[in-house]
């Protein structure tokens, strides 16, 4: 066993004695020992709940004659980091969320590990250690939390983004925002809608690193911890049969994830993390493959921001399995490949029965015929730039309007507050990208407060920054080369012209190339924003958003 390393033979007689410390017996210390990786914390709603969790895991684990160790890793709620210094250090998080599991794993030579986690960049960091260890894993999520109610009406956190604008257009009252405030968020797990953090734990299942229902089972149910203790009890099969991440990590695996999210119409900030968990498991993933696979794939859901259902109208539907099954009568899904269910894709799916064809449409009968995301290519998006196709209003896929610039989010903000953004417009936040942010922060502040007041329909944004996974809009985000390497976006002025056509995937600022030439000659590369501490060492190191924003 691996984990002989540290605790087998005369040698490691020290070793054991400090395990013995920690209360850990003889028999114990001869079974298989299992890394138990949880994000649990006190300052997340998708977290507050994972030491239950683990609990179930934990007894999966001795039930199947394993030892589980318990450690911890960080994690960062984007809706509470949003909107000021916090939200630079929720994508850098990622990093060192995937550095720490490795750490442990290897400081601690385990035979198996099971990585409990929620929420925006835990899970991305998550699966990222996992590929990078390769040692026999499983990935178990806190699951989604509950649509919120007001006069039944299903709302969420974005209701309450939204809400702002609609305040400070006065469409809402006082008392009706405080009612939003109170009611959407009614408890434990990742945020209701296809935001980024259930966008990524769909995808774990399409990936094969997560046992089905792991993206959409509600967080606060029996079911969840069910799964969880099933989870636990997996892992010692895997470490049995010496299955490892990167033996169900593959093209075709990556490729099945890509066609499940085209599906599902996830969030923007998946083609920043499945190029990182790709770039883990040595797979090339080019954004042409998102084009490539969204031009074959229809469709089928429109959850929250998308559409009015939520995580748990999903769930009820059939959930991930009944998304690929319903793929795979296009023969859109590779089905051979393994997962950590010890079964084909094919096995884990098969007797799927979509139960709700208006939450899950029939692959005859789709939202559209193409998929929920496009990258979006031009002179003013060279390595290309990402929209969620599927939350854009038809009368926005295709827009030209005069470039309102502002070199951060903060100054946008004022500027949309200050309701000086009129119809037509085209948004411009550059200076937001990984080097630039630093940090790539996200821009549901900004996105919400447009749609609120009332200029969804004729209003578009673009950022070399980010976006929520709740963002809907024309809101076109990782803008690659990014203004601080650099890229076209930063040669924008006030008044130029911006051509937007989603359907031919183009994003062009209408200025001659003589003419974005002449002006970038003048240009200079600002200073880094931050000068000490992590994100320095960040913004020096970090890559394009084209890239997955990973680590050189």
């Amino acid at each position: 066993m691996r984990s002989d390393q540290m605790k087998k033979g005369l040698e490691r007689t020290p070793h054991r004695a400090l395990l013995k410390a920690l209360s850990y017996t003889d028999e114990e210390l001869s079974r298989p020992i299992i890394g138990v990786a949880n994000s649990a914390n006190e300052l997340i709603p998708g977290h507050v709940h994972l030491k239950s969790v683990a609990s179930a895991v934990k007894s999966g684990i001795r039930i199947a004659g394993g030892t589980p160790m318990e450690f911890n890793t960080i994690g960062v709620c984007d809706g509470i980091a949003m909107g000021h210094s916090g939200m630079k250090y929720s994508l850098p998080s990622r990093e060192i969320i995937a550095d720490s599991v490795e750490i442990m794993a290897t400081a601690y030579p385990f035979d198996g590990l099971v990585c409990i986690c929620d929420c925006d960049k835990i899970v991305p960091g998550m699966m990222m250690a996992m590929l990078r260890l390769n040692i026999p894993a499983i990935l178990i999520s806190g699951g989604p939390m509950f649509a919120g109610k007001i006069k039944k009406q299903s709302i969420d956190l974005i209701t309450v983004f939204e809400g702002v604008g609609k305040h400070i257009s006065n469409k809402i009252t006082d008392k009706e925002l405080k009612e939003l405030e109170n009611e959407a968020c009614p408890g434990c797990g990742s945020c209701s809608g296809m935001f980024t953090a259930n966008s990524m734990n769909c995808l774990s299942e399409a990936l094969g690193l997560a046992l089905p229902g792991n993206g959409t089972i509600p967080a606060p149910t029996a079911k969840r911890l069910r799964l969880a203790k099933q989870t636990g009890m997996k892992i010692m099969e895997l470490v049995v049969k010496d299955i490892k991440p990167r033996d169900i990590v593959s093209q075709k695996s990556i490729e099945n994830a890509v066609t499940v999210e085209m599906a599902l119409g996830s969030s923007t900030n998946t083609v920043l993390h499945l190029p990182a968990i790709a770039n883990e498991a040595g797979v090339k993933l080019d954004l042409n493959m998102f084009n490539a696979i969204s031009e074959r794939t229809p469709n089928l859901c429109r959850i929250s921001p998308a559409g009015e259902q939520h995580m748990e109208d999903l769930d009820s539907a059939g959930g991930i399995s009944v998304v690929m099954s319903e793929l795979n009568k296009k023969k859109l899904i590779h089905m051979d490949i393994r997962t950590v269910t010890g079964l084909t894709v094919k096995e884990n799916i098969h007797g799927a029965e979509n139960l709700d064809p208006e939450v899950i449409k029939p692959i005859d009968a789709p939202y559209s015929k193409d998929g929920g995301l496009s990258v979006l290519f031009g002179n003013l998006a060279p390595d290309g730039a990402v929209v969620k196709k599927s939350a854009v209003s038809k009368s926005m896929l295709c827009h030209e309007g005069p470039a309102r610039v502002y070199n951060s989010e903060e100054e946008a903000m004022k500027a949309i507050m200050n309701k000086t953004i009129k119809k037509g417009d085209v948004v411009v936040i550059r200076y937001e990208g990984p080097k630039g942010g630093p940090g790539m922060r996200e821009m549901l502040g900004p996105t919400s407060a447009i749609v609120g007041e009332g200029l969804g329909e004729t209003v578009a944004l673009i950022t070399d920054g980010r976006f929520s996974g709740g963002t809907r809009g024309a809101a076109i985000g990782h803008i690659s080369p990014e203004a601080q390497e650099g890229g076209p976006i930063a040669a924008i002025k006030e008044g130029d012209r911006i051509r937007i056509d989603i359907p031919n995937k183009s994003l062009e600022l209408l200025v001659s190339e003589d003419e974005i030439a002449e002006r970038m000659k003048s240009w200079k590369a600002p200073e880094l924003k931050i000068k000490h501490g992590y994100l320095r060492r960040y913004a020096e190191r970090v890559t394009s958003a084209s890239t997955g924003a990973v680590f050189e």
